[in-house]
């Protein structure tokens, strides 16, 4: 995490991490304890927090491979620094969740381990969010939590299909989200095309407008940096990336047809870009190297 956040601090970007925290079922190298997890995690927010760009998310691995004394030792932090985030996962399959019901019985549901620890609220993030049950869902939207669709994880473990009309209906606030330890690929455009089949399975629609507004503005709303980021607009921080919609000799094919229609062309980028399609790139509007 300290290389993490030098590298970032020198590139002057806005980047939110956190120190993984892990006191069980993990290889011995990659456990700590409670205690040594707060500890470390505390360190890391005192020296990082607010430097440049910087943010940091409190981050227990997830309930299977954190005990309940971790847990409250992450709620801990949060009470400790509010305006920072908490990054887990939730719900993902069905054998993790009689895991969890298992590991913590005194909780009512997955989520619930997390709200006893004090982990819930507009800055928590949770991965995944696919299995959940009528009451977690209340609760998400009550507490303002995230729930992060993973989609080229969620297909390639055969975990699920997440319901977003559901959660949305319900007032969950949703983000687009890679999970680059379980997803196959680091690019948003990957991610977005995946997700498109993944509501596509469950019958919902997704406009590739909407999918871009995910990706953008949408995932900064989820993170509260809406007034930073997301937009291109007067006094916002100029994080960009310009995509070119014929950047392979395929894309410029479909590209005839669209006839000028946006909605067309955004629906190519998503289908059928990579990081092929990347032109330029702007950290704080410095153009970054191609």
């Amino acid at each position: 995490m300290e290389a993490f956040f030098a590298a970032a601090e020198r590139r002057g970007a806005r980047m939110i991490a956190g120190k993984t925290m892990m006191d069980r079922d993990a290889p011995e190298t990659l456990r700590d304890t409670a205690q040594r997890g707060y500890d470390e995690s505390k360190e890391l927010m005192n020296r990082w927090r607010g430097r440049g760009r910087l943010d940091y998310a409190i981050t227990p691995r997830f309930a299977v491979t954190s005990t309940k004394a971790q847990l409250e030792a992450a709620g801990a932090l949060a009470r400790e620094f509010p305006q920072a985030y908490v990054q887990t996962h939730l719900d993902e399959n069905h054998a993790e969740i009689k895991l969890v019901a298992k590991l913590f019985p005194e909780a009512k549901s997955y989520l619930d381990v997390y709200d006893r620890a004090g982990l819930l609220g507009p800055r928590s993030v949770f991965g995944h969010c696919i299995h959940m049950t009528e009451g977690e869902v209340a609760r998400m939207a009550e507490s303002g939590s995230v729930a992060a669709f993973c989609p080229t994880s969620n297909l390639f473990l055969g975990s699920g299909l997440f319901d977003q009309a559901r959660l949305a209906g319900a007032g969950v606030r949703i983000a687009l989200a890679t999970d680059v330890g379980g997803g196959t690929s680091y690019s948003m455009l990957r991610t977005a095309a995946e997700g498109y089949k993944a509501l596509q399975l469950n019958r919902q629609r997704w406009p590739a407008s909407h999918a871009f507004y995910r990706m953008t503005l949408g995932n900064a709303r989820a993170l509260s940096l809406d007034d930073k980021i997301g937009s291109v607009e007067p006094g916002k921080e100029a994080d960009l990336v310009v995509l070119d919609s014929r950047a392979t000799p395929a894309m410029a094919h479909r590209m005839e047809s669209a006839e000028g229609d946006l909605e067309v062309e955004l629906f190519a980028l998503i289908t059928m870009g990579d990081d092929r399609a990347v032109r330029q790139t702007y950290v704080a509007g410095e153009p970054g190297k191609t």
